[in-house]
């Protein structure tokens, strides 16, 4: 959702700054633009659509030192050209690009903006309106931007260039993600790490309320009071391999087939040299001492924190509740005396779980994130971290980073059960069940051929779906609905098998695709088929994806049988494929979904 980047001081600087937006396209956007200054006047070109479309528009003949960029996912204003990144001030002496969402902008544009005129609906442009008036009544363009951020309420990540000094960029963040990139003899802005790995591995974290200028040669970190911040720098665990489709045709496909080798570098990750699970004790003892387990995610994350509920109950012997993160961070439950709160969440930067964690830091109860990006602000900011070992996951529709948490929980469960002394822990083996589980996962990558043609039958030209399991089925029915609609855009809901006769049997009709999942718990498959021959009775097309042991003549999808505790990872693969085929032959782009963001960072 929404990407920044920024170079000063590298004469490539035009294509530093398109290559980076192109590396944050997995993000999601409807817009894009650049700035560019350093070898005479600066230049702005901006674009409606794919940044294919910005570059057309730039041509070869854009050339600086220095520039800021952006890709926009419409909040303020429609998609359009106007309302795209960057914006500039009345005089067109500031240009701006900016994440996030200023609650108090018509405010601000009431009371100083009253006499100016604006091109678009954005917030961002009264934002750089109002720094350019400050300037205009005599203030430095780091005073007034220092002057701005005093009046600016809300979350943003702002990169900020005047016109009449092409060697600096004014950087300042509050909940939004930002980095700074360091180069040799050059630096850079970034709101994802990705999108700079080209150019360095090295970065430097900027906290909230930060203020930092930007020149090739060097980087100052302050206050909004200017006082002078230490920060040192890390290196970003990022390959640029890692990043790209290879010979595959989206990154869906490539991270679904990528499945097998994360669980076995969970495995060598979350295992010590005698192959024992091994986490960190710290981590072990926040669970062991909490009376409740409160899991905070949103989406995908959400569903696999619900896949792993009963194993990280029946192995920890605390009971776990889960929280839909934009509603807890309104309306936080009545607590448990000493809850331990995890925080699901594949970039680390998601609003609404930070928003979360905030209030959970300032009551003072522990926290623990369960993330893909180390370094991350969820990361830092919560007590402990687990990292997924997934590598990048690119495309919007999330997969590989699903399977990782219910595995990465595993191992946390298993260890925390181990450490309780608690039976069925001890006799879990999970480095070889997770063995297992990725073995299955092979067994139906190589059966995509069949998958492909009962999808393109059942649901290539459907308007509705559903997906009904029972048990932890049942959740996995949820996320395997959220997949499939929110790239096919078929209307598709998750049900609980039972609850179908409770209302929703009602929606069945001739011809309504059903889907079925069915793991190989005998007394829960046996309800499952009775779910099953109730929707067929009233004429929906059926398909099954059924464990091995409760397989019956007839059906779908067959997979291998792994521990009840891991079934949901096997069980998701064969959705995820659906989701991609279904996608693929109703002629949509797989990668990128309408209106949807890979990282949710507004709120």
């Amino acid at each position: 959702m929404c990407g920044i980047v920024g170079v000063v001081g590298n004469e490539n600087a035009t294509d530093i700054l398109i290559q980076g937006l192109e590396k944050l396209e997995y993000r999601g956007y409807d817009s894009a633009g650049i700035f560019v200054a350093g070898k005479g006047a600066g230049s702005l070109v901006k674009s409606v659509g794919r940044i294919a479309d910005l570059s057309a528009k730039v041509g070869d003949k854009l050339e600086g030192t220095a520039g800021i960029g952006h890709t926009r996912w419409a909040t303020h204003g429609k998609p359009s050209e106007v309302n795209a990144h960057p914006h500039q001030s009345q005089t067109e002496r500031l240009t701006l690009v900016h994440n996030g969402v200023i609650e108090n902008y018509l405010e601000i544009k009431e009371k100083y903006l009253a006499d100016h005129e604006l091109k678009g609906q954005t917030d961002t442009e009264i934002a750089v309106h109002l720094m350019g008036r400050f300037v205009q009544e005599g203030l430095s363009t780091l005073e007034a931007f220092k002057k701005a951020l005093h009046l600016i309420q809300g979350s943003y990540a702002f990169a900020l260039m005047d016109a009449e000094d092409a060697d600096t960029i004014y950087v300042a963040k509050n909940k939004s993600p930002l980095l700074i990139g360091l180069g040799d003899g050059y630096n850079m802005v970034c709101s994802d790490a990705m999108a700079m790995i080209r150019e360095t591995s090295e970065y430097m974290e900027i906290h909230d309320k930060e203020l930092v200028i930007v020149k090739k040669d060097s980087v100052q970190v302050m206050d909004y009071e200017g006082n002078a911040i230490e920060r040192g720098s890390y290196i970003a665990e990022l390959d640029l391999s890692d990043i790209g489709k290879g010979t595959y045709p989206y990154y869906m496909l490539k991270e679904i087939d990528e499945q097998p080798t994360v669980m076995r570098k969970l495995i060598q990750a979350y295992t010590d040299e005698n192959g024992a699970v091994a986490v960190d004790s710290a981590i072990i003892s926040a669970v062991k001492e909490c009376d409740r387990i409160y899991i905070i995610a949103a989406g995908t994350s959400y569903h696999a924190g619900f896949a792993s509920k009963m194993m990280l109950e029946e192995l920890t012997g605390k009971p776990v509740e889960l929280g839909i993160a934009s509603e807890w961070g309104y309306g936080m439950p009545l607590l448990s005396q000493k809850p331990l709160f995890i925080f699901i969440s594949q970039s680390g930067e998601t609003a609404d779980s930070r928003q979360v964690l905030v209030k959970v830091n300032e009551l003072g109860f522990p926290s623990l994130t369960v993330t893909n990006v180390p370094g991350s602000t969820l990361s830092r900011e919560a007590s402990h971290t687990m990292i997924l070992h997934a590598g990048p996951e690119i495309a919007v529709a999330s997969t590989k980073a699903y399977t990782a948490q219910i595995a990465t929980l595993a191992f946390l469960a298993k260890a925390v059960g181990e450490a309780m002394d608690n039976e069925k822990a001890k006799s879990f083996d999970l480095v070889h069940e997770l063995s297992l589980v990725a073995q299955s996962i092979e067994s139906t990558l190589s059966e995509k051929e069949l998958i492909e043609g009962k999808v393109k039958e059942l649901l290539e030209t459907t308007r509705n779906a559903f997906y009904i399991g029972r048990g932890n089925d049942y959740y996995v029915a949820m996320e395997a609905s959220l997949k499939l609609k929110e790239i096919s855009y078929i209307q598709c809901e998750g049900f609980a098998a039972g609850e179908l006769k409770h209302g929703t049997i009602s929606l069945i009709e001739d011809g309504t695709p059903v889907l079925a999942l069915i793991s190989a718990n005998p007394v829960i498959a046996s309800h499952a088929r009775g779910n099953v021959s109730e929707v067929v009775a009233r004429g929906a097309q059926v398909l099954t994806i059924v464990e091995e042991g409760v397989e019956q003549e007839g059906d779908d999808i067959i997979l291998n049988k792994v521990h009840p505790y891991l079934s949901s990872i096997s069980m998701v693969i064969p959705t995820q494929l659906i989701a991609y085929y279904a996608c693929l032959h109703r002629g949509l782009d797989v990668d990128k979904p309408r209106n949807l963001a890979k990282s949710v960072t507004v709120e």
